[in-house]
């Protein structure tokens, strides 16, 4: 029975107690993303109190331009549909990085990068128009709780464009080793997660905002 149940130790247990169940920690490839899935929670929640803060405050213009007299509906769908194809690139790229191709990783993360960057020249660009015609985030609390929320998605999607930069440098200089590939996974869910976000931005404030 000793014999045995060394045996049984060996085979299940390995050479010491990890306190974590007989198998011992899981790999990285199930910690880090699961650990990142926190992260983005967490946003979520950031998100929640800025959409939240938006809804009190949509009627609070002070006088000053309203969301049907702001919003451009043409625009606001076309900068959508760029963020929209940009997950769906994205996925293709998580894809050719799978099969370890080199060169359609690279084209995908590339066309990705450059959706994002149409889509944040549009947001700017709507910005600047917004300002330009007397609009302001100081002119009321409506257009100051607009610019803090959707100002804020564009700077994740800044530090998006600059994480697919450094992933396909990354990819370029040392392949797809598996850290490498963990944290191009990362990437894939933050990316996706901007896109659940700003659909939310776009039926909330430029859809359900613009109704007569």
């Amino acid at each position: 029975m000793t014999t045995e149940a060394a045996t049984i130790g060996l085979t299940h247990g390995g050479s010491e107690d990890t306190g974590l169940g007989h198998r011992g920690p899981e790999s990285k490839s199930i910690v880090v993303p699961y650990g990142f899935w926190l992260f983005v929670l967490s946003d979520m929640v950031l998100f929640s109190a800025l959409f939240a803060t938006y809804a009190a405050l949509v009627n609070a213009t002070d006088g000053g331009p309203t969301t049907s007299q702001l919003f451009d509906r043409n625009l606001v769908a076309v900068e959508t549909m760029a963020l929209l194809l940009s997950s769906f690139t994205c996925g293709l790229a998580m894809i050719a990085a799978k099969r370890a191709n080199m060169i359609w990783t690279q084209v995908w993360l590339l066309v990705t990068g450059l959706l994002g960057a149409v889509f944040l020249f549009i947001e700017l660009y709507e910005f600047a128009h917004m300002i330009a015609e007397g609009a302001p985030p100081q002119r009321s609390a409506f257009l100051s709780s607009f610019f803090t929320l959707v100002g804020c998605h564009g700077a994740h999607v800044t530090a998006g464009l600059l994480w697919i930069g450094t992933m396909m440098a990354q990819i370029w200089a040392k392949g797809f080793k598996e850290h490498i590939v963990r944290r191009l996974l990362c990437l894939s869910i933050f990316w996706h997660a901007l896109d659940i976000i700003w659909v939310a931005i776009f039926t909330i404030v430029y859809l359900i905002g613009t109704l007569p």
